[in-house]
């Protein structure tokens, strides 16, 4: 009997050698250079830290080019709005002048002279004497007192007036001086 184990166990020797053989044949297939096997700590440690930092760059680089973007829109909307407020906007035509502006201007009337005042106009009557104008009534609402003065009737000296429609105005009946706030015509 010893004599038929001698060829079993040489058979089964050989086998363990030749499936030992073949298990490292193809271990030494599964990665190669241009093809190699990755784990997942290599992805962890390596290749998603590559990815966010580049990721992190390029979304800072695009915040700072939009912020420069917005920085210049604003500074611009800035600037029209400045220049707006700021301009009085005068144009001359026929006699009359047009202007306007959304701060008080002082405006010298002589005696005869009359501003109309566009919507939501507002006058100040600093020295002189004038008479409020209006095609109907109330003609001036009178601010300071909380009352409505109708069209004929005679400013007082600093006291804010308000005409709620255009084409309420103020005449002078002296050289006058008045601040007004709005779009206005000088007649």
């Amino acid at each position: 009997m010893k004599q038929k184990a001698w060829p079993v166990r040489l058979i089964s020797g050989g086998l363990v050698t030749l499936t030992l053989v073949g298990v490292a044949v193809a271990a030494g297939q599964q990665g190669s250079q241009s093809d190699p096997l990755v784990t997942l700590s290599y992805l962890n440690q390596q290749v998603t830290p590559a990815i966010l930092a580049q990721v992190d760059s390029q979304l800072t680089a695009r915040q700072s080019e939009l912020e420069s973007k917005l920085t210049a829109v604003k500074d611009q909307y800035v600037k029209e709005v400045e220049a707006k407020l700021s301009a009085p906007g005068g144009t001359s035509s026929g006699g009359q002048t047009a202007t306007g502006s959304a701060v008080y201007e002082v405006v010298t009337l002589s005696a005869g002279q009359t501003l109309t005042g566009g919507a939501a106009c507002e006058f100040l009557l600093r020295s002189g004497t004038a008479t409020c104008v209006s095609d109907a009534s109330p003609g001036l609402v009178d601010m300071t007192d909380g009352t409505t003065l109708a069209s004929g009737g005679s400013l007082k000296a600093n006291h804010l007036y308000l005409g709620t429609l255009a084409g309420r105005g103020v005449k002078a009946s002296t050289a006058v001086t008045i601040m007004v706030r709005g779009s206005y015509t000088i007649t």
